[in-house]
């Protein structure tokens, strides 16, 4: 994988993709299910609105005669559902809303106060009967003492019970406190029936509903769940004759389907296939963009491994602006470089093979010649064989030079150099030169100038570019080596009035072995290095050189060292 940038994208884009997938469809669940939620809570309000208000009238109403007032109402407050109240037996009381057709398969809720729905009524009291049934009581429950204080209800059970004849109404009990305590004892008639149906002892209650504390004892009756049963089924036996009867109620949303919760789970499936597509899509697209991006990159590579073997390549196509396009150019740019310094190379061979062999075998030849005694070793010889081997020692000595330059190795000894005295050491080590070919050689310069430079490296500068030139000036001519402070530092300047350098050949001077005359015959050129020496001299000291001409005029040198600190 770590080689193959096609199969890093594809993984990169499939991951990004199945996050995003995975993204989105768990954001787009949340949000639904959300959305759903709140729109089942609204229906779920308004069915327990509903809901409370069918069961308030059949806590306070023994039947649903008068019931049609509350459902229209309801129809005001929650326009646009059915709503539809049917007794177990299948009698409808009220139907309102909808189009009258087919009912839900299943109701909403039981209305019954006697058994209150939970769910819809979360304060419902344990025993499910809705605290605002009072049937023969006349004080609701919640209001009620735990205990008797007065004594009579103690009274009433033993009147009850013939086991004393003690009139108790002359304790004077309001009106109200005399029916609870009525109530209670036909309640614990119906309590003590269902206990003897089980097989268990009767029990007194308080006005709670709540198993009395024997007096005689002092301990309490035996907390069963059956006394609890018993007490929650007599109460709804005593109830029952004074709230409406049982009801289904069935509710339908705008829509006409019914209230049901909702559920995304039975769409697993769907969405996991909808994710799949989509990621085998995004597959596909990075496998194509993958191929397309890799393209160019195996076109390098092969390019590449072309031009390592040695062979010369064409130019890769480079296709669109991207970075890939812009690498591709890069590497042309290279190809093209490597191919030219490749030429370059294999000319400077060349060039040195030839400048070598011509002092090379004339010292062969001459040396041959002495053995074979075809020639005397006399003066005149030795002297002709030392000016050859001083040509080699010249054209190694500038080989030397330029390769110290261009590895950067070149050092510099710099110093405060008198300008006006090296330009007069020039004129003086020429001068002899230029009388016998005679060329006029003249230099100027403030004689307080200065510069920082290597003094040598500055001579040999000098002496190049003055020698170029006497080389190319016919007799009567002149060479002009000037010196002035400017551009932030000293300007030499060497000119010529020769035949001048053509606009063609300007751009080559200083390349290495490059001479005007195309035959490279010494009676018209040197080595073809000193120039090529000027420029690596020139920038060592951190400055440039440059080069005008005029074909029939003349060439002029310019040489710019900085003020060096």
């Amino acid at each position: 994988m770590r080689r193959s940038v096609f199969t890093r994208l594809l993984v990169v884009v499939v991951l990004i993709a199945v996050c995003s997938i995975a993204a989105t469809a768990w954001l787009a669940t949340q949000l639904t299910q959300a959305s759903i939620a709140r729109e089942q809570g609204r229906e779920l309000a308004s069915d327990n609105r509903i809901y409370t208000t069918l069961l308030a009238y059949a806590a306070e109403h023994r039947d649903w005669s008068e019931v049609d007032g509350y459902v229209d109402s309801l129809m005001t407050e929650h326009p646009g559902r059915r709503l539809v109240l049917v007794t177990k037996d299948g009698r409808t009381v009220a139907d309102r809303g909808g189009d009258g057709g087919e009912l839900p398969a299943r109701a909403a809720a039981v209305v019954d106060p006697l058994a209150v729905d939970p769910v819809l009524v979360p304060g419902a009291p344990a025993d499910r009967i809705d605290k605002r049934v009072l049937g023969p009581f006349r004080t609701p429950i919640d209001f009620r003492d735990r205990e008797d204080p007065t004594g009579s209800l103690f009274c009433l059970r033993l009147v009850k019970k013939e086991q004393a004849r003690l009139d108790c109404r002359e304790r004077d009990l309001p009106f109200d406190t005399a029916a609870d305590f009525s109530a209670l004892l036909e309640l614990e008639d119906l309590v003590d029936a269902c206990l003897a149906r089980r097989s268990l002892p009767p029990v007194e209650l308080d006005p709670d509903f709540t198993p009395a504390v024997k007096q005689s004892t002092g301990a309490p009756p035996p907390d069963e769940p059956a006394v609890a049963a018993c007490v929650a089924a007599s109460r709804k036996e005593q109830l029952t004759p004074y709230v409406a009867a049982p009801v289904l109620l069935y509710l339908t949303n705008p829509t006409g389907t019914p209230t049901t919760a909702i559920s995304l789970s039975g769409n697993g499936w769907q969405v996991v296939g909808a994710a799949a597509a989509v990621l085998l899509a995004a597959i596909g697209v990075a496998a194509f963009a993958g191929a397309r991006i890799t393209r160019p990159l195996r076109a390098l590579t092969a390019a590449a491994q072309h031009m390592s073997g040695g062979s010369e390549i064409p130019p890769v196509p480079v296709r669109g602006q991207d970075e890939i396009a812009g690498l591709t150019r890069a590497f042309n740019t290279m190809a093209a470089t490597r191919a030219q310094v490749e030429q370059a190379r294999k000319a400077m061979v060349s060039d040195v093979a030839h400048e070598l062999r011509t002092p090379l075998s004339n010292i062969r030849g001459w040396l041959e010649a002495a053995e074979d005694g075809v020639s005397d070793l006399d003066p005149a010889l030795i002297r002709l064989l030392l000016k050859e081997a001083l040509v080699l020692q010249h054209v190694v000595d500038d080989l030397q030079d330029l390769a110290v330059a261009d590895a950067g190795s070149l050092r510099l000894t710099l110093e405060r150099v008198n300008v006006a005295s090296a330009l007069e050491q020039v004129q003086a080590a020429h001068d002899v030169r230029a009388t016998q070919a005679g060329v006029t050689l003249a230099v100027s310069a403030d004689p307080s100038l200065t510069v920082r430079a290597d003094a040598l490296r500055l001579r040999q500068i000098l002496d190049n570019l003055v020698a170029n030139a006497l080389r190319y000036v016919p007799a009567g001519g002149s060479v002009t080596v000037e010196a002035a402070a400017g551009d932030g530092g000293v300007v030499f300047t060497v000119t010529d009035t020769g035949s001048g350098i053509s606009e063609d050949d300007l751009p080559h001077v200083f390349d290495r072995f490059w001479r005007a005359d195309k035959s490279r015959s010494r009676t018209t050129g040197g080595s073809g290095l000193g120039l090529a020496i000027v420029r690596k001299l020139a920038e060592a000291h951190g400055g440039t050189v440059d080069v005008t001409s005029t074909t029939g005029v003349g060439t002029t040198f310019r040489v710019r060292l900085p003020e060096l600190s």
